[in-house]
């Protein structure tokens, strides 16, 4: 009887030791572009939280193209968190119960705490003259995007081109046609948004690079400046990066409190300064004052301006068989 209560109380005090272990450990489920920002981030809110609670918290990360991780935790890895580029890819998470229904309602600004837009990366010195989005379409000019099937980066970028035609008093069908004869202009489909940036920047495929305004700041960083110039469309869209908890693991792991004082910690004022140090345009708007150089007035439409909704633009562009999948097709 007292080897049994012996072992008991080993079984019970190893079983505490790895709730405790768990309670303290959280997976961030991200984008392909997100790796430098939340390696910042991290390393912010684990210095927080020892300083206030004397906790020491691990937090692991695992990035690729946002709808492919959608569709990881989705078939079941673990995240506590998603932080994601695009609203359709929560959106399909809330559709399999994974997360709340009401995810857009947990957090402020519709659980976005920061924003971004499409912009044009070009070789040093502009070499194709590249202005706007028309410039993209012409006859020798090479396009490198993300495939939007796969890549909320790339998402972006195809409803940012389509959202252009629409800002000029065009037509869905002229919309599609324009859109058609861009991809026509595009030698290869990067799986995400890094991938994308590999190809331009280290396979030198490509005149142009339609990517993230915080990935500016990453290629300065790693390739060093004058690799690129940026280029400042006449229009482009409102891109909001949306972040939820994932239910069925916090309750599973008893992280609700520390998963959801993470997600708050992103609309803080420092974690906000480091938004924009990577960026990412902050919510707070004595941020972006303060990085006015960095982010410059430009005319964003939102996805329901010419889509209905993230929803809507999903089903309609990008579901097997959708819109784009026929323009592919069409055009290659």
């Amino acid at each position: 009887m007292k080897h049994f209560l012996r072992a008991a109380l080993v079984a019970l005090t190893l079983s505490a030791s790895a709730l405790a272990g768990a309670q303290t450990t959280l997976l961030n489920v991200s984008y392909d572009l997100s790796r430098e920002y939340f390696r910042d981030i991290n390393a912010a809110f684990i210095a927080q939280q020892l300083a206030s609670s004397g906790q020491t918290i691990t937090i692991n990360q695992s990035h690729g193209g946002s709808s492919a991780q959608a569709r990881a935790v989705s078939d079941g890895l673990a995240a506590d968190v998603v932080t994601m580029n695009t609203v359709t890819d929560l959106e399909f998470l809330a559709g399999r119960g994974v997360i709340a229904a009401d995810w857009a309602r947990q957090f402020p600004h519709n659980a976005a705490p920061t924003t971004s837009t499409i912009l044009f990366l070009v070789r040093n010195g502009n070499p194709k003259g590249i202005k706007d989005w028309n410039d993209l379409i012409r006859p020798g000019v090479q396009v490198v995007v993300a495939n939007p099937k796969t890549s909320g980066n790339g998402r972006m970028a195809y409803l940012a081109a389509w959202g252009f035609v629409r800002s000029q008093g065009g037509s869905d069908a002229q919309a599609a046609e324009f859109v058609r004869q861009l991809y026509r202009n595009v030698p290869l489909l990067a799986r995400a948004g890094r991938d994308a940036t590999g190809a331009f920047l280290q396979r030198n495929i490509g005149d142009v690079l339609l990517t993230f305004e915080s990935e500016v700041v990453l290629v300065e960083r790693e390739f060093g400046l004058g690799r690129v110039d940026v280029v400042h469309p006449s229009v482009s869209i409102k891109a909001e990066n949306p972040v939820a908890l994932v239910q069925r693991t916090i309750e599973r792991k008893g992280t609700q409190a520390l998963a959801r004082a993470y997600l708050d910690f992103l609309y803080s004022e420092p974690a906000q300064e480091i938004a924009a140090r990577h960026g990412l345009r902050p919510r707070s708007q004595a941020v972006l004052q303060r990085h006015a150089n960095t982010f410059r007035p430009i005319r964003l439409f939102t996805i329901s301006e010419y889509f209905g909704s993230p929803a809507q633009a999903q089903r309609v562009h990008f579901n097997d068989g959708g819109t784009f999948d026929q323009i592919f097709t069409q055009g290659r």
